[in-house]
């Protein structure tokens, strides 16, 4: 693992992959949000 180009491949899909659980769990506690505002499901996206 002493290779720079692994080491930084490494790094962009740890950076991608937390970056998508992140939109997950965003959009997740925004529909909360919406449903506790309003009483309903969030408009379709």
């Amino acid at each position: 693992m002493t290779n720079d180009l692994t080491k930084r491949l490494m790094w962009s899909g740890l950076l991608a992959g937390l970056g998508a659980l992140a939109s997950i769990a965003t959009a997740k506690v925004a529909a909360v949000i919406w449903r506790r505002a309003f009483g309903e499901d969030p408009p379709d996206q």
